[in-house]
C-alpha cells in the first residue's frame, strides 16, 4: 500500500505515515540503500523490524529524500543532509516520521490491554481514575508515548520514564499536554501533541523553551 496520510503539527513540522502491507522483499526492491543500512537490515532477526525498517525508507523517498540523505550519531539519533529535524518511529503495521524546522520526539504505539496491565510501572494511577477500559488503554498509550517521545529528544542514560519524566494532567478530548523531565538537577519542559491514527496512538513532543 502506498503512503497512508500526514498530520501538520504546526507551522514547520509535518508527521508521515506508511501502512505496511508489503513483504520485506518488495519493500527492498523498492528503496536504494546505502552500504550501513544493508549491515543493519540483514542484522534484524524480526521480519516485523525489517519491514519497519524499510518502510521508513519509503517515506523518506515520499519526501523526496533517500536513505543517502539519512545519517545517525553515535547515540543512535537521526539527521537529515539538509538540516532538517526528523524523528522516527515504528510499530505493529504502521512507520512514521516526523520533519520539521525544530527538535521533535515521536513515538507510535499500537492500542492493546499490555499496556494497561504495565501502566502502573510508567505512570500515577491517578491519570487512569474515572475513566473506562478503553479509555484507560487509550491514556496510558499516551502516557508511554510522552515519555518516549521525550526520551528520543534526550537520549541520556540513565533517565526513567516514571522517576524523571512527569505529565501533566490531561483530557483525552485535548490533543495535547505537557510534561517535565527531572534529571540531572534541571527541570525541562516539554509540550505534547497526540492525535489517534486507526488502532494506534501517534504522540509527538517538542521542547517548551
Amino acid at each position: 500500500m502506498p503512503f497512508y496520510t500526514s498530520i501538520q503539527i504546526n507551522a514547520t513540522t509535518s508527521a508521515y505515515f506508511w501502512h505496511i502491507t508489503e513483504d520485506v522483499t518488495s519493500l527492498f526492491r523498492a528503496v536504494s540503500l546505502k552500504d550501513t543500512s544493508l549491515f543493519r537490515l540483514e542484522g534484524m532477526k524480526s521480519k516485523e523490524h525489517q519491514k519497519g525498517f524499510l518502510a521508513v525508507r519509503m517515506l523518506l523517498q515520499h519526501l523526496g529524500y533517500n536513505d543517502y540523505d539519512l545519517t545517525y550519531d553515535e547515540s543512535g539519533k537521526p539527521y537529515l543532509s539538509d538540516g532538517k529535524y526528523i524523528s522516527i518511529s515504528h510499530s505493529n503495521h504502521f512507520s512514521c516520521i516526523c520533519v520539521g524546522d525544530e527538535i521533535m520526539g515521536i513515538d507510535i504505539e499500537i492500542l492493546k490491554e499490555k499496556t494497561l496491565k504495565i501502566a502502573p510501572r510508567f505512570l500515577e494511577v491517578k491519570h487512569l481514575e474515572n475513566l473506562s477500559v478503553s479509555d484507560k488503554i487509550l491514556k496510558a498509550t499516551i502516557i508511554w508515548g510522552v515519555k518516549e517521545s521525550i526520551f528520543k529528544i534526550k537520549n541520556e542514560v540513565g533517565i526513567s520514564f516514571p522517576e524523571h519524566i512527569f505529565e501533566d494532567e490531561f483530557c483525552l478530548s485535548d490533543g495535547k499536554c505537557s510534561a517535565e523531565l527531572h534529571f540531572n538537577n534541571t527541570i525541562e519542559k516539554f509540550k505534547i501533541h497526540f492525535y489517534k491514527v486507526e488502532d494506534y496512538i501517534f504522540v509527538c513532543a517538542f521542547p517548551n523553551n
